[in-house]
């Protein structure tokens, strides 16, 4: 059909991000479901005494981590845009950022939410394997809202799209805030590597700041762009509609009395 079109390399990429984060959330849910059953040791000292998913799963994203302190084709331009070669000059001198008087708000906000599971980690009410489990669910809800819709962009940031998005690479270092309530090896060096990678930004956003505007920098035009997740997201949300509107149709048909 016209105006359709095929995943591109980044975007395909994306899903299969989803796919494998979402595998990874499941096999910490069944670990700790069976775990948890058993009395008398953390969830944690059950996890390092058979250290295979947990090994798995700190690869996986350290690994990612790493990557996106270097400039990468099959990246989202919206992590890509703080590297110097993909700053394209529009002619521009007038640097505007939309977003970025509701950074503030967006850090606050996270801060407050997570302080709150901390309290409960404090207080006993939640043990570390939920903590654990809140980060793989946040890393799940990350590619959610990259591919389909982000509570960060509608209700705080305003921006167009993941491209121009002032915080991208915060997600890390917000997927991971949990575990710092969890002084382990392998969850602090998950937790300090995601805040290099936020502070490499800022530092970035901070010296380059005409590499983050639209106006400025030819790279986040709409025409240069190597997600197309916006047409994705219309054809999602058309689809959506049609779906809304047959099951109305429907409804009103059966609810009809036979004449």
């Amino acid at each position: 059909m016209a105006g359709k079109r095929k995943l591109t390399v980044v975007s395909t990429l994306h899903y299969v991000r989803l796919v494998y984060r979402s595998v990874i959330f499941v096999l910490l849910a069944v670990a700790y479901i069976l775990y948890h059953t058993k009395d008398g040791e953390a969830i944690t000292v059950l996890l390092e005494k058979r250290p295979g998913l947990l090994i798995g799963a700190w690869l996986v994203f350290v690994v990612e981590m790493i990557l996106r302190f270097f400039p990468s084709r099959f990246e989202s331009p919206g992590c890509q845009k703080q590297f110097g070669r993909n700053y394209i000059k529009s002619g521009e001198s007038d640097i505007v950022i939309q977003d970025n008087n509701a950074v503030l708000l967006v850090a606050l906000v996270w801060i407050g939410f997570n302080a709150l599971f901390g309290a409960f980690h404090m207080w006993g009410i939640l043990d570390d394997g939920i903590m654990i489990l809140l980060c793989s669910a946040y890393s799940v809800c990350d590619m959610i809202c990259i591919l389909f819709f982000c509570p960060f962009q509608t209700w705080f940031m305003k921006n167009k799209c993941c491209t121009v998005c002032r915080i991208y690479n915060w997600d890390y270092a917000m997927m991971f805030t949990p575990l710092f309530f969890i002084p382990k090896t392998y969850t602090w060096s998950l937790l300090v590597l995601s805040v290099l990678l936020m502070v490499r930004w800022e530092i970035a956003f901070y010296k380059h700041p005409e590499r983050f505007s639209e106006r400025t920098n030819d790279y986040l035009k709409c025409c240069n762009c190597t997600e197309k997740l916006c047409t994705h997201k219309k054809q999602l949300k058309t689809l959506w509609d049609h779906i809304e509107e047959y099951t109305a149709a429907r409804l009103k048909f059966l609810k009809k009395p036979d004449q």
